[in-house]
């Protein structure tokens, strides 16, 4: 008896050891390394359906055999500074000045406020180094116009990060430098030689052929300095690629069958490949949570280079098989491709048709570090915690509804099945008005789809669904009429 006693209380020990270091091993705060690559279509990988004989993209195929693929992702808004506005705040972006759809201009002040709490000061009140490096499309400073000759400031690091480099609005942005902190990267005088399509400010200009490997450059740097460090990091990463201008590495260049697009795609995959090289040679890849995806859809049309044009008469379907591209009110504007890698969290090789929306990526970082109650009349008003649709615990909807809206300001409302598309052009003086007479017409009248039915959306049945309809119109307007979205 006294053996038998003493083996379960042996074995009591153990279990009670075994829990606590399963607990200690839950709650050790992974790294995070958020990668948010640019106009990235649904269909431009290997894991989402791209043809092999077209393009290959090895690293990030490897992100969802050893993660998990969303096949129900939106980005908020179908261009790039509303998507990459919500990504950091957790907030809708038309609650800001900029609610028309548009962009920020290459000159306008910064659009986050200083006292919003974004990811990165978030994470670093936790106890995170934080980075970022690539396109930030989200202003500097207070003034109406930046002088980009003065110090960028307030910017990133006021937000929370610890260090920047950045390609300031676009890949062919009329500034033509980096940014690094609160200064243009060596900049050696404030003199202006200005030029067609260029500030002309005193200080290397960036090569665009490049770039991409430039930021890789100081990515993967970053993530070196981090080796062996107490604290875990947050690299935000926003890779250039496949932004027209679309140029290519010359490494790249000729090594796919859809021209400089696909070759474009080539760099963007080779990146991802070095940040997690970079990982697996700290020996942090065991412990980091990798998030990949775009900040809307691929672009089908037009473009300076005609780069996208040329790909998919190559075979190359950007979006897969959805409507539209970037700008548009149609899927084809919002779903992106969302790959979630979490060695022992995450499972592997899995599919999730969950629906989510990247402004849940703040609300779901937050749970990860033991933030589940969020107050959302300061913090993250619009994000919803999915984790546990990363971890594949949840069956049931996380989230009910997600407002989209377009570059023209079209609003869109989806719930389970369901999109309302209000169809509306931004502004009650009629501004964008003109577009709804123009060849994107269809995109300016109301509609209700079935996206299980009509995933094209190419029939409204409002009429056959009013009650659908009228739900969903009455759900857009309490969201946009109150500051918050999130119950």
């Amino acid at each position: 008896m006294k053996i038998h006693a003493c083996f379960l209380l042996l074995l009591s020990q153990l279990c009670r050891l075994g829990a606590a270091s399963a607990m200690a091993t839950a709650s050790t705060p992974p790294n995070i390394v958020v990668i948010l690559a640019d106009d990235y279509g649904y269909g431009s990988l290997g894991a989402y359906g791209a043809s092999p004989a077209v393009i290959q993209t090895p690293h990030l195929d490897r992100l969802a055999r050893e993660g998990r693929r969303f096949t129900e992702a939106y980005a908020p808004s179908s261009v790039c500074t509303p998507t990459r506005y919500a990504l950091l705040t957790g907030r809708y972006c038309w609650r800001t000045r900029l609610n028309h759809g548009g962009v920020a201009n290459t000159l306008d002040p910064l659009l986050i406020e200083t006292t919003r709490p974004t990811l990165a000061s978030w994470l670093k009140q936790h106890g995170y180094a934080t980075g970022f490096i690539g396109k930030w499309h989200l202003g500097y400073g207070t003034a109406p116009r930046v002088d980009y000759t003065k110090e960028l400031k307030p910017g990133p690091l006021e937000l929370g990060f610890d260090y920047q480099f950045a390609v300031p609005q676009n890949h062919n942005d009329i500034t033509r430098v980096f940014v690094e902190n609160h200064r243009v990267f060596g900049l050696r005088s404030a003199r202006l030689q200005p030029a067609k399509g260029k500030l002309g400010l005193d200080a290397p200009e960036r090569d665009d052929p490049r770039t991409m490997g430039e930021l890789t450059d100081r990515a993967v740097a970053w993530l070196d300095q981090r080796a062996g460090g107490p604290a875990p990091f947050f690299l935000y990463f926003a890779p250039v690629a496949v932004h027209e201008l679309v140029t290519p590495s010359a490494e790249a260049t000729g090594t796919s069958k859809a021209g400089p697009y696909g070759d474009f795609i080539h760099d963007l995959d080779r990146s991802v490949g070095r940040i997690i090289a970079a990982l697996e040679q700290q020996n942090a890849l065991a412990n980091t949570l990798i998030i990949f995806t775009s900040d809307n859809g691929g672009v089908i049309a037009g473009g300076p280079t005609g780069a996208s044009k040329l790909a998919q008469a190559a075979g190359l379907k950007i979006n897969g098989p959805l409507r539209g591209g970037k700008h548009d009110i149609w899927d084809g504007g919002f779903k992106v491709p969302f790959l979630v890698r979490w060695p022992g969290r995450v499972p592997a090789g899995t599919t999730s048709t969950a629906m989510i929306g990247l402004v849940d990526v703040f609300a779901t970082l937050a749970a990860i570090v033991g933030e589940t109650r969020l107050d959302r009349a300061s913090t993250a008003p619009d994000s919803i915690n999915v984790l546990p649709a990363f971890l594949g615990e949840s069956p049931q909807p996380l989230r009910r509804d997600l407002i989209l809206q377009s570059a023209k300001g079209v609003y869109a409302i989806r719930s389970g099945p369901w999109k309302w598309i209000e169809g509306v052009p931004f502004g009650a003086d009629g501004k964008n008005a003109s577009a709804a007479k123009g060849p994107q017409a269809d995109q300016f009248h109301p509609r209700l789809v079935n996206l299980l039915d009509d995933p094209g959306e190419t029939m409204d049945i409002s009429a056959a669904h009013p009650a659908v309809a009228l739900r969903l119109a009455d759900t857009l307007h309490q969201h946009r009429s109150q500051g918050f979205s999130r119950e």
